[in-house]
Order: structure tokens, then sequence, then C-alpha cells
């Protein structure tokens, strides 16, 4: 899984890469916020894990940004902070972080908290496959959405998911628009 690191301290961003990347994951660090923020709209991460209180852009403002951005695929923030109290969980939360995580990190909790990420996250990738599906034209294969209004098949499901269309006809098709030229061409 790609995952960004949003840490200034140098040792625990090392440390840090260094435990996901034994993990398997491909890992984006960033020294700040604002370089955090222009990583992730590079990288396109599925996972962030940002520090609480960093320069620049903190940890609150990046999640912020993220959420404002409005992706079609859910970015999943843990935010790591050494503060303490419901309520700063709170404004975390307020500010668009999914999960906490207290420093110093423990590795097994970490490993956890990835856990619960990525079955989060591929939940989130199901659901949005499955709001794909919707009702469909038999004749013109126009599909409605759910206010009402019909789109064309490759529009709505090209906007909704990273299908890429390629034009192709099924060979019934082809021969139907195979007699379907001849006769045009017949009556001009």
């Amino acid at each position: 899984m790609k995952i960004l690191i949003a840490e200034d301290d140098a040792v625990s961003r090392l440390v840090l890469v260094s435990r996901l990347k034994k993990l398997g994951h491909e890992v984006h660090p960033a020294e700040h916020g604002k370089d955090a923020w222009y990583t992730y709209l590079r990288v396109r991460p599925r996972l962030v894990i940002t520090d609480w209180m960093m320069p620049e852009m903190d940890g609150l403002e990046l999640c912020r940004k993220i959420r404002a951005e409005h992706r079609h695929h859910y970015a999943y923030i843990i935010m790591l902070t050494a503060l303490s109290g419901k309520e700063r969980f709170l404004e975390g939360m307020n500010a668009g972080a999914d999960d906490f995580v207290t420093k110093p990190i423990e590795p097994l909790e970490l490993q956890a908290r990835l856990t619960v990420a990525e079955r989060i996250l591929n939940l989130q990738t199901e659901i949005h496959q499955l709001e794909g599906l919707l009702p469909i034209c038999m004749y013109c294969k126009r599909i409605r959405d759910d206010g009402d209004h019909w789109h064309e098949l490759e529009t709505y499901v090209g906007e909704r998911t990273d299908m890429e269309f390629a034009e192709t006809l099924c060979p019934e098709c082809r021969a139907e628009e195979a007699v379907q030229a001849q006769l045009r061409t017949g009556r001009s």
C-alpha cells in the first residue's frame, strides 16, 4: 500500500519509514506539512500518517486539505501525537483524522492500526464499486443515478471508478454494424 509519512523529526521519520518498508509498504516520507501536501497530490497515497505538530503546516491543516479535496478514493489518516486528552482527539477527528497513535510508537500497535486501515480502505473500495451498479436501460445502456438522471455508461462508470473503456464491438454487434453500414450506403 502507498503510505505518506509526514514527520518533522528526522529520527522518528526514518524509524517509521524503515518499519513500514519491512511490512512491505511503498513509503513516501515528508519533512513537514507543506511538503506532505505536495507529496500527497503527486503520489495519491491510500494511507497518510501525519504528526500533529509540524512546521509550515501542522497535521490538522494537512487533514483538512486532504478532506477538502474530495477524491474518488478515500485516504485513511492516522494522526501521530504526543498530546493527550480527549478534546485533542475530537479536534483531530473534526479535522479529518481517522485514527490516532500516541508517541512513542509501539511497533505492534502500529501494525494493528495498519491492519484496521487496510480493512477499511478495502471496504471503501468495495462500496465505491457497488455504488456504480445502478439501473441500466436495456435499449440504450444508459445508467440512471439516484437523482433520476440518465448518463452514458462509459461516462458514468469512468467518473466513479478507475476503469477506462476501449472502443470495441463484440462479434455480433460488429456484424450488425456492418449490415447497417451496407444499408446506409445502399440508400445513398
